[in-house]
């Protein structure tokens, strides 16, 4: 899942990317308010997570210009704490609000519940016949035993379950699974789904001849 980060503090915007990454996420970031708003129109975020703080253009702004064209989830992660901004930052759009200092649990619960939510799944565990996928976990089980999947196996096969049902094309698989520095998969795509199949079955991930995957249990 791709995140971006709009932090204007360096020490928070590389813990944030720290602890994203560690958990399978790829993070692009943004310092102020103008370019996040230009990243956030640009690319296909799985979420936003939003300082309210920032130079050039305040997250409440910033926020009143994405609705206006995009429902990516955001996150509002600031210092201000009053209740009397927590109620404008959700009103003006944002799908959930967490002060700083934060846990890092905390936050990345919260961010795994926003992008299910968003995808129309509400579980963090996604049964697909006798596979059990863990999100939380980022596991594959069957039978309870671990199926051992790479990270990026595993984001691959996070993105087609949680829209399963959906053909989902090359483009729109790799968009969600590189950040702006990184072309690693877009030529190995094919190599990760043959292994996913040769891990779980072939009949996990179907093949839809010009227009893409779908997982259809």
């Amino acid at each position: 899942m791709r995140v971006l980060v709009i932090e204007d503090e360096p020490n928070i915007r590389r813990l944030l990317r720290e602890i994203l990454e560690e958990s399978g996420y790829c993070v692009d970031v943004a310092v102020d308010g103008h370019e996040g708003l230009s990243k956030a129109v640009t690319w296909p975020y799985d979420a936003v997570i939003l300082d309210l703080l920032l130079p050039q253009m305040d997250g409440w702004e910033l926020l009143e210009s994405l609705r206006e064209t995009h429902n990516t989830p955001v996150l509002i992660l600031s210092a201000r704490d009053a209740l009397s901004d927590r109620v404008l930052g959700l009103d003006l759009g944002a799908d959930d609000y967490l002060s700083k200092p934060f846990e890092r649990v905390e936050l990345l619960a919260r961010l795994r519940a926003l992008i299910r939510r968003s995808a129309g799944q509400s579980q963090s565990t996604i049964s697909l016949e006798d596979l059990v996928v863990d999100l939380r976990g980022r596991r594959v089980l069957r039978d309870e035993v671990d199926l051992q999947l790479t990270a990026r196996e595993f984001s691959v096969l996070e993105y087609l379950v949680l829209h399963r049902g959906r053909v989902v094309s090359r483009n729109e698989i790799t968009d969600h699974l590189l950040d702006e520095s990184d072309n690693s998969i877009s030529n190995s795509l094919d190599v990760h789904i043959s292994n996913i199949r040769k891990k779980l079955g072939r009949d996990v991930i179907a093949t839809r001849r010009g227009q893409g995957y779908v997982v259809t249990q």
